[in-house]
Parts: C-alpha cells; sequence; structure tokens
C-alpha cells in the first residue's frame, strides 16, 4: 500500500456540521469528492459595483425552504464556469469565506447556486478538501446537527 504524502489534519464523515461565522449560519454540507468546487444555496443573487469594487448580495437557508431566509452581501471574489452534477455547464459566482469544522478552520470559495431541490444546502468539493480523509460510511463526526 502506498503511503500518504502528508499527515491529515481530520477524518471527516460524508456529511458534516460547518459554521460560516460572517455569514452567520451553521448547516448540513454533503461531502463530495466528485465535485471540484464547493457549492452554496443563494436565491436572488445580484451583482453589483461599490467604490469600484464588485459585491454580491444574496438570500440563503441553512435548512430548507421552510426555514427563514439569510441575506448577505460580501465581495466577488471570482466568476467561474462550472459543470454541474448532470453534465450542464454554467457561470456561477464565487464568494470566499471562512468556514469551520469541529476545531478546523479554514478558507473555503464556495460558488452561489439554486440548491433548492437538493437535499444540502451546501456541498463540499475536493479544493476544500485539502488534506482531510473521508469516511464516506459515516456522518457527523464533528457534531450532530
Amino acid at each position: 500500500m502506498k503511503e500518504l504524502p502528508y499527515t491529515p489534519k481530520a477524518v471527516i464523515g460524508r456529511l458534516e456540521m460547518v459554521t460560516l461565522p460572517t455569514i452567520g449560519m451553521s448547516l448540513c454540507a454533503k461531502i463530495d469528492t466528485g465535485a471540484r468546487t464547493s457549492a452554496l444555496h443563494a436565491e436572488d443573487i445580484e451583482v453589483y459595483e461599490e467604490e469600484g469594487h464588485l459585491w454580491v448580495s444574496f438570500t440563503t437557508r441553512c435548512g430548507g425552504p421552510e426555514t427563514p431566509p439569510h441575506s448577505y452581501r460580501t465581495h466577488l471574489h471570482d466568476r467561474r464556469r462550472v459543470t454541474s452534477s448532470n453534465g450542464q455547464r454554467e457561470w456561477r459566482y464565487v464568494i470566499r469565506t471562512p468556514m469551520q469544522l469541529g476545531r478546523l478552520e479554514m478558507m473555503v470559495e464556495l460558488t452561489l447556486a439554486d440548491r433548492r431541490d437538493l437535499r444540502h444546502p451546501m456541498l463540499l468539493g475536493r479544493r476544500a478538501l485539502s488534506r482531510l480523509l473521508v469516511a464516506p460510511g459515516v456522518s457527523f463526526l464533528h457534531g450532530e446537527p
């Protein structure tokens, strides 16, 4: 068996509770090693310029359509072309924000996408999983919902 080229920071399950402190919400994230980029559920996405910088405002929900909406605005980090799980290519806005997963703290890039028809409001892809190991048979190793 080949040795890992690094020491993992943690082992995580296929679902984990994460906190986005600057957005002010905790939510259940699905871990998806098949996805390159991470995504956060967003509705009413608007991009605008203020004092020479691009900003994005959006509404998100951490627990499905029955939870109250949470409005947020932040600097727009990027715009990327993403291939969705159904093979469709689309342009998405990207924000950069701190994320806490248990005792781990890291910066993540999140594409804003309408995930209202999906079970989990957030998906963590490979770029956000740097130096983490995924145990797909378990969930919530770093805190229960």
